[in-house]
């Protein structure tokens, strides 16, 4: 079965969207992923969900395992999953020094550490076995998660570079990824199957949409948008990587010289066009195909906040059932 998702909640206050998720479940859309950053939570939306879409899949892209407890993170799961039994999916990543340190206060400090260890300790407390142990950045003493689960849940690591994602494929049951072009998610499922011993793993991929032709909007809109990633450290050594230190070296000069509106102009054109789908309804659609042929076994499409733009048309015209 080919998965098929829809990044959630839109805009707007979450109690007038339950006709708008219920569309996506009619329109044939099999799951629905949160995030949490500076909107509502990751969780809130997905219990709505559980009620609101009773066939879809929920997932949360990511809880970032810094900012609840361990413990607390384990009946954030746990919650969900009661909610949504057989149906939830625990997305869990390091977020960024600008989520966890700038935002909430948080020292950001080994993030390969820490989202291994919160991967490790989720697995065991959802068991409801008793944990006491010393992991490598915090310690348990004698937690037992109460809540009995119906079914197993299925943990996802948010990676982009060869360390995440080979501790993705080793300990977790696949990998989360964002802001790269249909082109590198064939190196990036590469490394997470053959860490995982060449079985093949869940690959979800939020992919970033402007459902507009309108070429000018486009570009200014997504190099404004993109500027805000490329420049967090992990991010762009992830780019790095990726091969894009010649195309985006002079961007990432200005934007340390502090010259915020030269560095925009400094993203090539053709870098907006790989890591944001844009086009008609159709263009999108085979761009977005285009990921799933190099290894994304799940999108989960974000339609980009733009003025004048039709969500619900948008929503419509990239659906499985659109022709």
């Amino acid at each position: 079965m080919q998965r098929y998702g829809m990044t959630v909640p839109f805009d707007g206050p979450l109690h007038t969207q339950r006709e708008q998720f219920e569309e996506l479940e009619a329109l044939g859309y099999t799951d629905l992923w949160s995030a949490e950053s500076n909107g509502v939570d990751g969780l809130t939306p997905l219990a709505l969900a559980s009620t609101w879409t009773p066939t879809m899949r929920l997932g949360t892209a990511i809880l970032p395992a810094y900012t609840r407890g361990p413990a607390l993170l384990a009946q954030s799961v746990a919650g969900l999953a009661s909610a949504a039994p057989g149906r939830f999916v625990a997305g869990i990543g390091s977020s960024s020094n600008v989520i966890v340190e700038n935002w909430n206060g948080i020292e950001f400090t080994e993030p390969y550490k820490k989202t291994r260890d919160a991967v490790r300790f989720l697995r065991a407390a959802l068991t409801g076995e008793k944990i006491t142990e010393d992991y490598d950045t915090f310690s348990i003493k004698g937690f037992r998660l109460m809540e009995k689960l119906e079914q197993p849940v299925p943990i996802l690591v948010a990676a982009l570079r060869e360390g995440m994602l080979k501790m993705a494929g080793r300990e977790s049951d696949g990998a989360i990824i964002n802001w790269l072009s249909a082109e590198n998610v064939a190196t990036v499922a590469g490394v997470v199957n053959e860490a995982a011993g060449g079985e093949a793993r869940e690959i979800v991929a939020r992919i970033f949409v402007i459902p507009s032709d309108d070429r000018e909007m486009v570009l200014g809109i997504g190099k404004y948008a993109m500027a805000a990633y490329l420049n967090v450290p992990v991010y762009r050594a992830f780019h790095e990587w990726m091969g894009r230190t010649d195309a985006l070296g002079e961007h990432w000069e200005q934007w340390a010289a502090g010259d915020r509106k030269g560095a925009l102009e400094k993203i090539p054109d053709s870098v907006v066009d790989e890591l944001i789908v844009s086009g008609t309804g159709p263009e999108c659609k085979a761009h977005i195909e285009r990921y799933i042929a190099n290894g994304v076994t799940t999108p989960a499409i974000a339609i980009m906040p733009v003025p004048g733009i039709d969500v619900r048309k948008a929503v419509q015209e990239l659906s499985p059932s659109a022709g």
